[in-house]
């Protein structure tokens, strides 16, 4: 994930609700035949109620269409949902192919969040008071395999969350530091760069700035999620948007027990709002990776993403 557009939100009390459409094509290219292959794929948004279990649904975004092509067509798919409620397609490939393409489209509606109180919120060290956590919020508190804490990135922590602070009031002014302290620089970092070497760079993309910003978070066994998704960028005044330009995004969701999740988007310094249309959620981004799996041949590859947000008037 890449996208970043650095802006705060408009000021406006009532606004319409956006209706977006994203257009996501992922390209593979194998100097080999692959003979079979099996897919996990995240590319679904999720709908107002995408959870089977008891979960807080998601009302402040609606799915009104999804469908995703894929080529070759699968032997067996499977529309599911995993342990975290979002939904997932399961593909069996039995076609040999050099070239595996998976063509996303969806609709959705986003609704603008109402303002939160972020100094209203439960102090970050009294957890231990709260009424027990459901499983489905002591989870996102622990440390996971991508943002493991080292004593530097705790000690960074520690300073947006003194002793007493609202959690989400300290979640914001780290939020800002990282938006504030860290460059946005595509060639830094890669899919593969691990936490702490991106929080050393002060660099990276948006996966790295919330990996960072969970691992400082769950350094003080603070609830918070990954989430993935999509932003919808505007050209500059005068310039036509081009097409294929825009990215996947990622940003964190922190809990607190008044508001529940409230959305942060670390790489601009802001308040999820009604530009940003969630994928899915887990501990970190190998949870949610748009697109995982096992395959047999295929040799060296290539891989080519093509993202497409745009508002629909």
């Amino acid at each position: 994930p890449i996208s970043r557009k650095v802006r705060q939100p408009p000021d406006h009390k009532q606004l319409p609700d956006m209706n977006l459409e994203v257009k996501h094509t992922t390209r593979y290219r194998y100097s080999a035949p692959v003979s079979r292959s099996q897919h996990l794929v995240h590319l679904s948004p999720r709908g107002a109620d995408t959870s089977r279990t008891r979960r807080q649904p998601d009302t402040w975004q609606r799915l009104h269409h999804h469908q995703l092509g894929v080529t070759p067509v699968p032997a067996l798919r499977r529309d599911t949902t995993d342990s975290f409620g979002n939904a997932i397609i399961m593909l069996d490939i039995e076609t040999a192919h050099t070239e595996f393409v998976l063509e996303a489209y969806s609709r959705v509606e986003t609704q603008r969040r109402q303002a939160i109180n972020l100094a209203a919120t439960t102090p970050w060290d009294q957890q231990r008071d709260w009424p027990p956590f459901d499983l489905d919020v002591i989870q996102f508190g622990c440390a996971s395999p991508l943002t493991r804490a080292s004593a530097e990135i705790a000690d960074y922590a520690r300073t947006s969350f003194a002793a007493g602070r609202p959690v989400l009031e300290g979640g914001m002014d780290l939020v800002l530091r990282i938006f504030q302290e860290f460059k946005f620089d595509p060639a830094a970092t890669d899919v593969a760069t691990p936490t702490a070497q991106a929080f050393q760079l002060r660099r990276g993309v948006c996966q790295d700035f919330s990996h960072v910003a969970l691992s400082c978070l769950r350094a003080l066994r603070i609830p918070c999620r990954y989430v993935s998704g999509y932003l919808l960028t505007r050209p500059p005044p005068g310039q036509p948007k081009l097409q294929g330009a825009d990215a996947s995004h990622a940003w964190i969701s922190i809990w607190a027990p008044e508001t529940g999740w409230v959305d942060f988007d670390p790489t601009n310094g802001l308040i999820v709002q009604d530009e940003h249309v969630t994928i899915a959620y887990g501990r970190d981004y190998a949870d949610v990776s748009p697109v995982s799996g096992v395959l047999i041949g295929g040799g060296a590859h290539t891989v080519s993403v093509s993202v497409d947000v745009g508002e629909i008037k």
